[in-house]
């Protein structure tokens, strides 16, 4: 389930809640009981590599396949 932060305007405190998306813009009270919220963006991280490994055979060389077949 998505994690939401908010901030309270009344007492400027930041909290999360966990809740499905189809909720994610419904009016959010905070700890200390005020209703008066908004939700914050939040970056998101993604981790991973964006290479891809290189192709075995072929020969290398480059160009539109490889060098192998083109001539």
């Amino acid at each position: 389930m998505p994690r939401y932060e908010y901030r309270c305007r009344p007492c400027g405190s930041t909290f999360e809640l966990n809740r499905p998306m189809a909720e994610s813009s419904a009016p959010a009270v905070c700890p200390d009981g005020h209703e008066d919220t908004v939700k914050l963006l939040s970056a998101v991280a993604v981790g991973g590599s964006a290479s891809a490994p290189a192709p075995s055979g072929g020969g290398g060389g480059g160009g539109c396949c490889g060098g192998g077949c083109c001539g």
